[in-house]
C-alpha cells in the first residue's frame, strides 16, 4: 500500500468531522502547530477566516499564552494521546479570548503522520466573572482587615462565615477558630442559651429584637472575660439565604469614662452638700463653744468645771471635723503662697517620721530644682500627714513610705482619660507605701466622706476626703494607684507656679507630635487598663512603630513566642493575672535576651511594690507624655 493510499482515508475522516462540526471551535494542526483545518466556529471566535488561518502556526496567529511550555504539552500528547488545559488566545482585534482546550491525536499508532485535533470552549465570560468575584473578595477582605469596628457575618443557622481582624483582636479568637462555629460561642449566658431560639423565632415569625435596631449587650472573650458592647445587625438575602452582619463596638472604655464622670459628679455634689452642712454646723459650734467659755468664768464647782471642759473639748473636736468637711467641700479659705514643694516636704519629714513610728522607713526623693507651686503650705502638710497616717495603718508590720516630688506635664492624651483633668505643668507629689493595697471597690470610694475600711474608733473617714478637696481647690487633681497586696500610691498634682502651660488644643498637640523622634521597629505593649493601652498604642503608631498589644503577662508571652520581629517590650509593672511586669521581663530575657524592656508604673518607683527591676530595666512614670515615650524608646533602641 502506498503512502497516499494510507493517508487519504484519515484526511477524509478529518474533513468529514470538520464539515459536520463546522459550527464548533475545532483546529487541526500538526506537531509544529501548522494549521490544516479551521472551522466556521473558529472564524466566529477568533475573527480570522479559514483562508487566512490555514497554513499559519496557530500559536503565532493567536499569540497563545500556555500554562506550561508548548514542548511539554507535545511530549505529553506523544505519551498519552491527549491533553487538557486553559489557554489564553488573542482575537484578530487583539481582544483576549480565554478557552478550555482539549488536544487529541486521532491515530497515535501512525507516529510519522501525527496530527492534533484541538477543540476549544470559550470561557471568557466565566473568567470575567471570576475576576469580578476575586476583586469583590479582595475588597471584602480589605474591609474585614481594616474596618475599625469588629464585624461578624453569620448565616441563618447562626454559623459564622466571616470574622474581621478587629473582631479577632476584640474577642481573642482567630478567624480560623471561629468560622464554621455557631456565633453563640461569643455570648455569655443567658444570651448564649436563648440565641438559637431567638433566631428560629425570627425566621418563622419575623419578630425582631436586635436586627435593624442595635442595642447594648454583653460579649464573651476567649479568656472568659465578659464585656459590654454595642451591637448593630443588618440583614440581607444572598442566593435565597439570609445572612446577618453584626457590627460591634467595645464599650469597656466608654463605660469606665462614664463611671469616672459619674464619680466626679457625685464627689462634686457630695462636696457641695457637706460643705454647706459643715458651714452651718460650724456656726452652731461657735455658739456652743462661746457659751461654754462664758459659763466657765462663772462656775466655781470643780466637778462642774470638769464636765464643762469635756463639753468644750468635744466642741473643739467637732470644729476640727467641720474643718475637714469644709476642706473637702472646697469651702475652707486657703492662704496660697509661692513655695518650693521639695524643700517644704523635706523640712516636714521629721514630723512625718515621728507619726509613722520606727517600723516604717520614710524615703523622700526630690527630682530637679524647679518645684515651685502656689499652695497653702499648712494645708499641704496636713494632707501629707493624713496620707502618712493612712499608709502607717496599711502597714501594721512595718514597711516603706516613699514621697517623691517632681515636675510633671499632663498632655492631651492623658487628660482625655479623666473628665476633670486639664493639661499643663504640675508639681507632682507621690506618696507611695508598701502596704496591703486597695481593692477596685475600695479605690472607687476612697475619697468619699466618712468612708473607711478601718474598725470603729480608728478613724473618721475624712482624711482622704480632705486631701481631695484641698488639691481640687488648689487647681490640681488627685489620683490613686493601688492593687491588693501591692501597696498604694496617692499622687497630688499641684499646678506649677512657673512655666505654666495653657490648655493645649488637639491641633497643636498633633503638630508637636510630628517633631518627635520616630521609629519603625515592632513594639509589644502590655497594659491591663484598656484606655491607657489604647493611648500608648496610638502614640507608638503615630511615631511609625508596628505595635502588638496584650492586656496581661500571659498573653504577652504567647505573642513573644510567635513574633520574632519584636524589638522592645513596653510593659506596666503592676498587672493582674498572676504575672507582673518585672516577672514578664525576666521570662522574656531568658528566651529572647536581645529584646529591650521599658517599664511604666503609676507608683512613685517600680520597686516600691516589693519587687526589683532587672539592672538593664528602664522605666517611665505615669503619666508620661508622647515626647517622654518617644525619647526613651530611641535611647533604648538606638
Amino acid at each position: 500500500m502506498t503512502t497516499t493510499e494510507r493517508v487519504a482515508p484519515n484526511d477524509r475522516i478529518l474533513d468529514e468531522i470538520v464539515q459536520v462540526l463546522d459550527g464548533t471551535n475545532i483546529i487541526v494542526h500538526d506537531f509544529s502547530g501548522r494549521i490544516s483545518r479551521w472551522t466556521g466556529g473558529c472564524e466566529q471566535l477568533y475573527g480570522w477566516s479559514r483562508n487566512e488561518a490555514i497554513g499559519q502556526v496557530f500559536h503565532e496567529l493567536l499569540r497563545t499564552e500556555f500554562p506550561i511550555p508548548v514542548a511539554e504539552i507535545r511530549s505529553w500528547i506523544q505519551r498519552f494521546g491527549s491533553w487538557e488545559g486553559e489557554l489564553l488566545h488573542r482575537h484578530k482585534n487583539h481582544q483576549a479570548v480565554h478557552v478550555a482546550s482539549r488536544w487529541v491525536v486521532p491515530n497515535p499508532s501512525q507516529a510519522s503522520e501525527l496530527v492534533i485535533v484541538q477543540t476549544s470552549n470559550d470561557i471568557s465570560d466565566l473568567k470575567l466573572a471570576q475576576g469580578v468575584l476575586a476583586t469583590r473578595e479582595a475588597h471584602l477582605s480589605s474591609i474585614l482587615d481594616t474596618i475599625p469596628e469588629a464585624m461578624v457575618v453569620i448565616d441563618e443557622r447562626g454559623t459564622v462565615t466571616s470574622f474581621s481582624a478587629a473582631a479577632e483582636k476584640l474577642f481573642g479568637y482567630t478567624a480560623h477558630q471561629v468560622r464554621g462555629q455557631n456565633v453563640k460561642m461569643l455570648m455569655p449566658n443567658p444570651d448564649r442559651e436563648a440565641h438559637d431560639q431567638y433566631l428560629s423565632r425570627y425566621l418563622h415569625t419575623g419578630e425582631r429584637r436586635i436586627i435593624g435596631y442595635g442595642r447594648v449587650v454583653n460579649g464573651l472573650k476567649k479568656d472568659g472575660t465578659v464585656f459590654p458592647m454595642e451591637l448593630a445587625i443588618g440583614e440581607a438575602i444572598a442566593e435565597g439565604e439570609r445572612i446577618f452582619t453584626g457590627f460591634i463596638r467595645d464599650l469597656t472604655s466608654r463605660h469606665k469614662m462614664e463611671e469616672e464622670l459619674r464619680q466626679a459628679q457625685k464627689m462634686e455634689a457630695v462636696g457641695q452638700l457637706t460643705g454647706g452642712i459643715a458651714h452651718d454646723f460650724n456656726n452652731l459650734l461657735t455658739v456652743i463653744s462661746g457659751n461654754l467659755e462664758m459659763l466657765e468664768s462663772r462656775i466655781r464647782d470643780e466637778n462642774l468645771r470638769i464636765l464643762l471642759q469635756e463639753a468644750q473639748d468635744a466642741a473643739n473636736d467637732g470644729a476640727k471635723l467641720t474643718g475637714q468637711l469644709l476642706a473637702f467641700g472646697r469651702r475652707q479659705p486657703l492662704n496660697p503662697k509661692l513655695a518650693d514643694i521639695g524643700r517644704l516636704v523635706t523640712n516636714f519629714s521629721d514630723l512625718l517620721r515621728r507619726a509613722l513610728g520606727e517600723t516604717i522607713e520614710l524615703r523622700t526623693v526630690v527630682v530637679g530644682a524647679a518645684n515651685d507651686a502656689l499652695v497653702d503650705a499648712s494645708q499641704l502638710q496636713n494632707a501629707l500627714l493624713n496620707l502618712a497616717i493612712n499608709a502607717r495603718d496599711a502597714m501594721p508590720r512595718g514597711g516603706q513610705l516613699s514621697i517623691e516630688i517632681a515636675r510633671s506635664q499632663i498632655d492631651v492624651d492623658y487628660a482625655r482619660l479623666y473628665p476633670e483633668v486639664r493639661t499643663g505643668d504640675f508639681v507632682l507629689v507621690s506618696v507611695t507605701d508598701t502596704g496591703k493595697g486597695m481593692s477596685a471597690e475600695v479605690r472607687q470610694r476612697a475619697f468619699e466622706p466618712f468612708f473607711t475600711t478601718k474598725g470603729p474608733g480608728s478613724g473618721t473617714g475624712l482624711g482622704l476626703s480632705m486631701v481631695y478637696g484641698f488639691v481640687r481647690q488648689s487647681g490640681g487633681h488627685v489620683q490613686i494607684y493601688s492593687e491588693l497586696g501591692k501597696g498604694t500610691s496617692v499622687r497630688l498634682f499641684l499646678p506649677a507656679a512657673k512655666n505654666q502651660m495653657p490648655a493645649v488644643s488637639l491641633e497643636l498637640a498633633d503638630s508637636a507630635r510630628s517633631d518627635l523622634p520616630r521609629g519603625h521597629e515592632t513594639i509589644l505593649v502590655v497594659e491591663d487598663d484598656p484606655r491607657v493601652r489604647r493611648i500608648a498604642v496610638a502614640r507608638l503608631q503615630e511615631a511609625g512603630y508596628t505595635v502588638l498589644e496584650a492586656s496581661n503577662g500571659l498573653d504577652a508571652l504567647a505573642l513573644i513566642g510567635g513574633h520574632p520581629e519584636i524589638r522592645l517590650l513596653f510593659t506596666d509593672v503592676v498587672m493582674p493575672g498572676g504575672l507582673s511586669g518585672d516577672e514578664l521581663a525576666r521570662k522574656v530575657r531568658a528566651t529572647r535576651p536581645e529584646i529591650k524592656v521599658l517599664f511604666t508604673s503609676g507608683y512613685a518607683e517600680p520597686s516600691i511594690a516589693g519587687r526589683e527591676l532587672a539592672e538593664t530595666g528602664s522605666w517611665l512614670k505615669k503619666p508620661y507624655t508622647a515626647k517622654d515615650l518617644a525619647i526613651r524608646l530611641r535611647e533604648l533602641l538606638d
